[in-house]
C-alpha cells in the first residue's frame, strides 16, 4: 500500500473547480513531487479550464499507477465534458504504470465518450477498468467495446517489442443500459481480451439473446475468470442453458452472480445440475436470489454442496425465490454452510458465510405444483421469452425511429442528476 505521502487526494470534497485560480491551492502536492502513485481527484466538479490546467501535473508522475476521476462533473453542461475528459485522459496516457482507472457517475453518452474511447485504445498498462453508472447505451457502448478490442491488439504489438505489458485484469462496466443491441461488440471484447478475472455488468437490460451472445462468444473465451457478476439481467432458460454450457470452463470462479435475472424453475434446476459436476471447486459465493426458483432449484444446488462438489462455497445467496423458507431444503443447505463456517473458525455473524436470509420468499400454491410437469414448464418459458423477445422489438423500432442527440439528452439529464 502506498504511503500518505504518495497519494494526492480531494476525495469528496464537493468542490467546485471551474478556473485556474480555483485550482491553484490544492495542486502544490502534485506539481513538488514525481512520486505519486494514487490520484482521487472523485466526487468534485471540474470545468475545463481547471481539468486542462491540472492535467500537464498528472502528466508529470511517472510512478502513477490509480486514478479515481469518478464524480468529476456533477452540474455541468455536456458541452464541458468532452474538453474537461479529454484533458485528464490524455494526460494519463502519458503515465507509463497506470493500471487502474476510475470513471464511474460521469455522463458518456455519444457526444462525450470519444474521449474515453481514444483513451482505452492506447492505455496499454490498464489492468482494472472501472465504469459504473455512465449511461452509455447501446450505441456507445459498443464503441467502448471496440476500443477494448483495438486495446487487446494494441497490449499484444506492444508485447512484441519486447515491452512487459499487464493483462486486462478487470472489466466493471454495470448500470449502463448496455443492452442486448451491444453484446456483439462486448462479447469481441472478452474474445480479444482473453485473459479478464472479473467481469461486473449488472444492471445493463440485456435480454436473454444478449446474455446468451455474451457468455457463449466472449465469455467463454475467458477461462481463468474469477468474478462473473451480470446481476439483473435477463437469462430465461435459454440464457440459463448457456450458462450451463460454459461455467464447468471456469476452474478458477470464485464468485457467480446472476440474481435477480429470471432464470426461472428450469434454469434454477440447471444451474445446480451443473454445479453437481464439480468443475468449479474455487467457488466460493454463489448469489441466485430473485430468480423464480423452485424447491427442485434449490435442492439441486444443495445437493452440489451435499456431495462435495463445492468444497470452497461459503456463501450462497437465494432470497426471494419460489420456495417456502421452511422448506426441509432450506434447513439442510444453512446446516452444510453452517458447520462449514465452524469447521473454519468464523464467526457467526460473519457475512461472507451462510444462506442469505429468506424474508421475501414467494411460495408455489398447491395448484400451481400440480401442474408444473415439464411440458407446462416449458410453455410457460416459451411464453416469457415471446413477451421478451417482442418487447424488445418494439424498443428497437422506437430507437430506430429517434435521432443520436435524444441519447445525448439521456446522459445529459443523468449528469445533472449525479
Amino acid at each position: 500500500m502506498a504511503s500518505q505521502s504518495n497519494i494526492f487526494s480531494l476525495a469528496n470534497k464537493s468542490l467546485k473547480l471551474d478556473t485556474v485560480d480555483d485550482l491553484a491551492p490544492y495542486t502544490q502536492p502534485l506539481s513538488s513531487s514525481t512520486s505519486i502513485t494514487e490520484v482521487y481527484l472523485n466526487g468534485n466538479t471540474l470545468g475545463a479550464p481547471a481539468a486542462t490546467a491540472l492535467a500537464p501535473l498528472l502528466s508529470f508522475q511517472p510512478l502513477l499507477e490509480t486514478a479515481n476521476l469518478a464524480d468529476l462533473f456533477t452540474g455541468r453542461l455536456l458541452s464541458e465534458i468532452p474538453p474537461a475528459i479529454s484533458a485528464l485522459l490524455t494526460a494519463l496516457l502519458k503515465c507509463p504504470k497506470l493500471h487502474t482507472i476510475d470513471l464511474s457517475d460521469n455522463a458518456f453518452g455519444l457526444n462525450t465518450v470519444e474521449p474515453l474511447v481514444a483513451f482505452l485504445k492506447d492505455a496499454v498498462p490498464l489492468r482494472h477498468l472501472i465504469l459504473n453508472n455512465n449511461g452509455l447505451g447501446p450505441r456507445a457502448g459498443a464503441l467502448v467495446a471496440e476500443a477494448l478490442v483495438q486495446l487487446a491488439e494494441n497490449k499484444r504489438a506492444a508485447r512484441a517489442r519486447g515491452e512487459d505489458v499487464p493483462e486486462l485484469e478487470t472489466i466493471v462496466c454495470g448500470r449502463n443500459r448496455l443492452e442486448a443491441a451491444s453484446m456483439a461488440g462486448w462479447a469481441a471484447a472478452y474474445g480479444a481480451l482473453g485473459t479478464v478475472k472479473t467481469v461486473r455488468m449488472v444492471q445493463n437490460g440485456i435480454r436473454q439473446e444478449g446474455v446468451i451472445l455474451l457468455i457463449r462468444e466472449g465469455l467463454s473465451k475467458c477461462p481463468g475468470l474469477r468474478v462473473v457478476d451480470l446481476q439483473d439481467n435477463t437469462f430465461t432458460k435459454t440464457g440459463s442453458l448457456a450458462l450451463a454450457e460454459v461455467l464447468p470452463t471456469w476452474t478458477e470462479l470464485e464468485e457467480l452472480g446472476v440474481g435477480d435475472s429470471l432464470l426461472g424453475a428450469r434454469g434454477g434446476v440447471v444451474l445446480g445440475e451443473t454445479l453437481q459436476k464439480g468443475a468449479n471447486k474455487k467457488l466460493v459465493t454463489l448469489k441466485a436470489q430473485y430468480n423464480e426458483i423452485d424447491a427442485k432449484g434449490a435442492q439441486a444446488i444443495t445437493k452440489a454442496v451435499e456431495d462435495g462438489n463445492l468444497p470452497a462455497l461459503k456463501r450462497v445467496e437465494l432470497n426471494g425465490n419460489k420456495f417456502s423458507e421452511d422448506d426441509e431444503v432450506v434447513d439442510k443447505l444453512r446446516e452444510l454452510l453452517g458447520d462449514r463456517r465452524r469447521e473454519a473458525g468464523a464467526d457467526s455473524d460473519d457475512e461472507g458465510w451462510g444462506l442469505d436470509e429468506l424474508s421475501d420468499m414467494e411460495e408455489e400454491s398447491d395448484e400451481e405444483d400440480e401442474g408444473s410437469d415439464a411440458e407446462d414448464e416449458e410453455e410457460k418459458e416459451a411464453k416469457a421469452e415471446k413477451v421478451l423477445e417482442e418487447a424488445d422489438q418494439e424498443e428497437g423500432e422506437k430507437v430506430l425511429e429517434k435521432k443520436d442527440k435524444d441519447v445525448d439528452d439521456l446522459a445529459d439529464a443523468l449528469n445533472k442528476t449525479l
